[in-house]
């Protein structure tokens, strides 16, 4: 159960009962849908640890996957400055959107011609594109045509170079060795099919460890 920092009556439901509650994929940090709660609704969330929503259309709750399997592990709840929103941070199981897509947010309506968004999961598709779709020239294209062993000594080449650069203490060389590397390690992910879920699901487990150890030696 996930225990609130602040009684559910500081928050600001509307004249209906209602509240928005912004869902966001905890991994990739991806919003994956916008949907409502009531009282009773996200008193659910909170004693489940697993998204329920008031459906407006249905006028009825609505616990996400309870039919479809695709059920919201919910990690975090935070209120707006307002208390008038939520943000739902979750581990989903599926797609969010009832299209079959993991966002309800899949339809681009406009981008800039001068910013473009950058994430690791953009770059990591990219990557993978790379190799189920080769294109003539491609770097990457070319580590996954000669394969593992190549990918591994490449690795080990910018493990290397960091370690160089970080013993120069040359912070901007550093930085631009790391992001070799991470790229390297991310092709080397790819051909061996490890996701970013499965590296965050290890890190998380690793978190979880450590606080107990912590709350373990504090309390002796």
């Amino acid at each position: 159960m996930i225990t609130p920092n602040f009684s559910m009556d500081e928050l600001k439901f509307d004249e209906k009962g209602l509240i928005p509650a912004i869902v966001v994929d905890a991994v990739s940090k991806q919003v994956l849908t916008l949907a409502y709660m009531n009282r009773e609704s996200l008193q659910i969330t909170l004693e489940k640890e697993l998204s329920c929503f008031f459906s407006r259309s249905r006028q009825e709750l609505w616990l996400k996957g309870e039919h479809s399997g695709n059920v919201q592990h919910v990690v975090s709840i935070t209120a707006d400055c307002d208390k008038d929103a939520l943000q739902v941070m979750v581990e989903p199981e599926g797609p969010a959107c009832h299209l079959g897509t993991k966002s309800c947010f899949s339809f681009p309506f406009g981008e800039s011609e001068a910013r473009h968004e950058f994430s690791l999961e953009g770059l990591m598709k990219l990557i993978e594109g790379r190799k189920t779709e080769k294109k003539e020239g491609s770097y990457t294209t070319y580590l996954f045509e000669k394969g593992l062993d190549k990918i591994l000594k490449k690795v080990g080449e910018e493990c290397t170079e960091v370690i160089i650069a970080a013993k120069a203490e040359d912070r901007a060389e550093t930085v631009y060795e790391i992001s070799d590397l991470v790229y390297h390690v991310m092709v080397l992910m790819i051909e061996a099919g490890i996701s970013l879920e499965d590296i965050h699901r290890e890190l998380a487990s690793r978190h979880v460890i450590d606080h107990k150890v912590k709350q373990e030696k504090m309390t002796k």
